[in-house]
């Protein structure tokens, strides 16, 4: 039955809804999770926040990230993608918009709410991104499940033009209160998403099955033969993915690629407004470029995932992400013809940085057998997400959290800080190049063969 997804050369029009809802939760729910970038720009000041007060907003979503994505990965594994996806979005919809509610100054309630966040955020990612790859053929899925990853910057585009043009009129409050709207794709996914015929084959539901498959690929089920022996029903248990170190190992190490690129999102409005000494309106306005370069990187980063290969295009992004990351740092306060360096900088960098992160997040999830790619994805980049707590803490230990916010101690931080975020993108670099397999053109069957390889191995070397 699946093969028949093999055979295909061009994606049909219900593909493209799977994508269309895979890639408006993520940019509406990416948009919910950096929109605290742009509230902090607007508080800070105001409620009078040290470093270690600000660094506590930033990163609450950070120390929740990894337990979201577990959960939400075992449930896409345990009782189907399309029910973990809904359960997601539901959840970082509230969580954002009981944000309008906090009392003046209370920056501890925020902290709450963001715990929230991080938990649905990560955990929609993981499901999402596995529920695409099993709707996709070999041959595209690394650009078609890339395209997830690519408008994931249009949520902090939006979330920069609403801190540039509405937030004068609706306040920081109204912008959290915009963040209820992802709620509403749920309506979406239970209207023209079905369930993933990996998962229900694994089930035993074969006529789900069928019915799922023949749907995406817009032809009679009647014209999809069955099986003549109804396939084992496989049962997911969490451990087995330990089984398999050299995707824990590969996983978690590119994953974490991700913690200077969210780092600088979380704190860039801050950082612009410090160093460029502009109001957060402008900054907003310089951001809206920046998201822009990060999207058309991601575009990039998509075609090249599948036309070099994910290990040579996730080395490539990587390395000149953390270059240009480091240069950002040290050319902070110099100009060209009256244009900063240090935003120039920061564009270029998002261009690759951001971009890589459509090669890396299909990666954590092709790296795993059909029965575990839930389970898996949800670890790893779990794991991986775990940046997003070490990237704004380091930057705000580097920086000195018993200072108040201000330009002087913001800019002696710039040049240790950016080259700790580089760092971690040169870490990425070595797990793709020492550590992790080459996915790109095999099937899941295919993978999954390679995978267990070892194992069958070890299991059939005869005793000494």
């Amino acid at each position: 039955m699946l093969e028949l997804l093999e055979r295909q050369t061009k994606l049909t029009a219900n593909q493209w809804k799977i994508a269309g809802a895979a890639t408006l939760g993520d940019m509406l729910d990416f948009f919910d999770f950096f929109l605290i970038s742009f509230v902090l720009g607007y508080v800070v000041k105001t409620w009078h926040l040290n470093y270690g007060q600000s660094a506590a907003i930033l990163l609450a979503s950070g120390v929740t990230a990894p337990f979201g994505s577990l959960l939400y990965g075992w449930m896409a594994d345990k009782v189907g993608r399309r029910t973990a996806l809904v359960t997601a979005v539901l959840n970082v919809s509230l969580a954002t918009g009981a944000m309008a509610l906090t009392p003046e100054g209370s920056w501890i309630y925020l902290v709450v709410c963001r715990f929230f966040v991080g938990f649905a955020v990560t955990g929609l990612y993981s499901v999402d991104i596995t529920l695409m790859q099993e709707f996709s053929p070999a041959h595209k899925r690394g650009w078609f499940t890339g395209i997830t990853t690519t408008m994931l910057p249009a949520g902090s585009l939006l979330a920069a033009l609403l801190g540039a043009y509405a937030a004068p009129y609706i306040g920081w409050r109204g912008m959290v209160a915009v963040g209820l709207l992802p709620a509403l794709l749920c309506l979406y996914i239970r209207a023209f998403v079905p369930e993933s015929p990996h998962w229900l084959l694994r089930q035993g539901r074969l006529e789900e099955a069928r019915r799922s498959l023949a749907w995406a690929l817009q032809m009679d089920p009647a014209r999809i033969t069955l099986p003549a022996v109804l396939p084992p029903i496989e049962k997911t248990r969490w451990l087995e993915i330990f089984k398999y170190p050299r995707s824990v190992v590969a996983g978690c190490l590119t994953g974490l690629t991700q913690t200077g690129g969210v780092a600088l999102a979380l704190w860039l409005v801050t950082l612009l407004i410090m160093v460029l000494k502009i109001s957060a309106a402008e900054a907003s306005q310089l951001v809206i470029w920046i998201s822009i370069s990060a999207i058309a990187g991601r575009f990039f980063c998509s075609w090249i995932s599948d036309a070099w290969g994910r290990r040579a295009s996730g080395i490539f992004s990587c390395v000149t992400g953390a270059l240009f990351m480091s240069l950002a740092g040290y050319l902070h306060s110099y100009f060209i013809g009256g244009v900063s360096v240090f935003f120039l900088m920061i564009l270029i960098q998002n261009f690759f940085g951001s971009g890589n992160y459509s090669i890396v997040g299909p990666y954590m999830g092709e790296m795993w057998p059909a029965r575990l790619r839930g389970s898996g994805m949800g670890f790893v980049y779990g794991v991986g997400n775990l940046g997003k707590f070490i990237g704004p803490a380091g930057l705000a230990l580097i920086a000195g959290s018993s200072n108040l916010v201000n330009p002087k101690a913001t800019i002696d931080a710039l040049i240790p800080g950016f080259n700790y975020f580089a760092f971690w993108y040169i870490l990425g670099a070595l797990a793709f190049w020492l550590i992790g397999m080459e996915t790109g053109g095999r099937t899941i069957d295919q993978i999954e063969v390679e995978l267990d390889k070892p194992r069958a191995s070890s299991r059939r070397a005869p005793a000494l």
